[in-house]
């Protein structure tokens, strides 16, 4: 079955402007973490970073726990059994007890290192999808998935034999849940969702989704949530949402990249092959047989990135001490107010849900004016945005454009941010001699 959902575009719920208000101890700039813990942000104060869906960057605390790591810990962890080798090997275990809490899951085990949600979507689909989905079997995604969901288990569809089924949006951008429950069946074996869309912004109800998922699929289904554009901006309780499965990258939450964590829950990773195999994933190599270390292990071959993982560790750290609930209080502030100011423009289009209902993303087009020139001239400002497909060309489809812009704000963001990024708008429209302006 197929909904009919027409384009997005226009359709956006305009909220009046909320204001922006300092969170907590704000700055007097009225960010929620002082640019001065930001060593890019503070060496070039003109700068506006609207790109942090992106990347965030990264606070002073996550750079000094990397370099102290190299300067005093390094060594090659689970393998010497020397001083140095111990300390790597219990910053290692830290780093992951802390990861682990962060996200509310209290089996730290079950906290798997990765590079990323990419690597981790890889390996749900490459270790348990090959293992549990066959001919018949059914895969759903909703339309606003990154790619890095969107194609994995379209490939891993593909490959066994499944049917292959894209929930639909709703005209305001969410997942609509009647044509998600319609898509459901007992032959369902896999849901997965965003957290947020990277593209729009939309904040899902990951438990309302999970529990839809395990009822219209008798409980067959594994409920994956990809959560790169979750945990930056929102409180996650692992434990209580549901899920089966929930990744994300530590680039986005102020940590290095390359590091990123897929949390799961441990009767589905050990009913889930390895997908790696070399040293510290085995527990006993025979001349015809190997068996598997327990987890998190099993799923970490090879010597892991252990500065990543402290610098991940210190990022979540950093990010408590705001809080959560802070950071997404800070976002939508800024957020609805330039949602008000973009929207009041001539020509000007934003898409998603209203202010209240996402984090940190405001996409938008301009009439006549191409994403990549209005990047071109918001840089020339020294206003960073993001211009094209945001690796979710299904979701473009839907909103009938090759690309919108998109400026994405974080806890260093300020109000300032917002004039600049209006302003430079602005001048582009002027300078493209488009929406009116002369």
């Amino acid at each position: 079955m197929t909904a009919a959902v027409g384009p997005l575009v226009g359709t956006l719920a305009r909220t009046p402007a909320q204001g922006v208000r300092a969170v907590g101890a704000s700055p007097a700039d009225g960010a929620l973490a002082p640019r001065a813990d930001f060593p890019l942000l503070a060496g070039d104060p003109a700068l506006h970073y609207l790109d942090s869906a992106a990347t965030a960057q990264k606070p002073r605390a996550v750079l000094d726990a990397l370099r102290a790591y190299y300067e005093t810990e390094n060594a090659n962890p689970h393998r010497g059994a020397y001083r140095l080798s111990s300390a790597a090997t219990e910053a290692y275990a830290a780093a992951r007890v802390r990861v682990a809490r962060f996200c509310g899951l209290a089996d730290a085990d079950c906290c798997l290192f990765v590079r990323g949600t990419t690597e981790a979507m890889n390996l749900a689909a490459g270790a348990w999808g090959r293992a549990h989905v066959g001919a018949g079997d059914e895969v759903v995604v909703t339309a606003m998935d990154h790619h890095a969901t969107f194609v994995t288990w379209q490939q891993l569809a593909r490959e066994r034999g499944a049917a292959f089924r894209v929930a639909e949006l709703t005209p305001d951008g969410r997942v609509d849940l009647g044509h998600l429950a319609s898509l459901l069946s007992p032959r369902t074996r896999v849901v997965a969702f965003p957290h947020v869309s990277n593209a729009l912004g939309t904040i899902n109800p990951v438990a309302e989704i999970a529990a839809l998922a395990r009822e219209r699929s008798a409980g067959r289904a594994l409920v994956v949530c990809d959560g790169a554009q979750g945990v930056p901006h929102l409180a996650v309780d692992f434990d209580a949402l549901g899920v089966d499965l929930y990744a994300f990258s530590g680039h986005k939450v102020g940590g290095p990249m390359g590091v990123g964590a897929l949390l799961g829950r441990r009767a589905v990773l050990d009913a889930t092959p390895p997908w790696q195999f070399g040293g510290d994933m085995i527990s006993l190599v025979g001349e015809q047989e190997t068996t598997w270390n327990v987890l998190p292990h099993k799923f970490e071959a090879g010597t892991p990135n252990v500065a990543g993982a402290v610098g991940l560790a210190a990022a979540v750290t950093y990010l408590a001490a705001l809080g959560p609930d802070a950071v997404l209080a800070h976002e939508r502030a800024l957020v609805g107010d330039a949602m008000a100011r973009l929207g009041a423009l001539p020509g000007l289009t934003l898409y998603g849900p209203d202010a209240d209902s996402r984090s940190g993303v405001v996409s938008f087009s301009v009439d006549g004016l191409h994403p990549h020139d209005l990047a071109t001239v918001l840089d020339e400002r020294g206003v960073c945005i993001r211009a094209g497909h945001h690796c979710a060309q299904p979701l473009m489809r839907r909103l009938g454009e090759p690309a919108t812009a998109r400026a994405s704000f974080w806890v260093y963001s300020t109000p300032a941010d917002v004039d600049a990024l209006v302003e430079g708008v602005r001048a582009a429209q002027r300078i493209f001699g488009v929406g009116g302006a002369s």
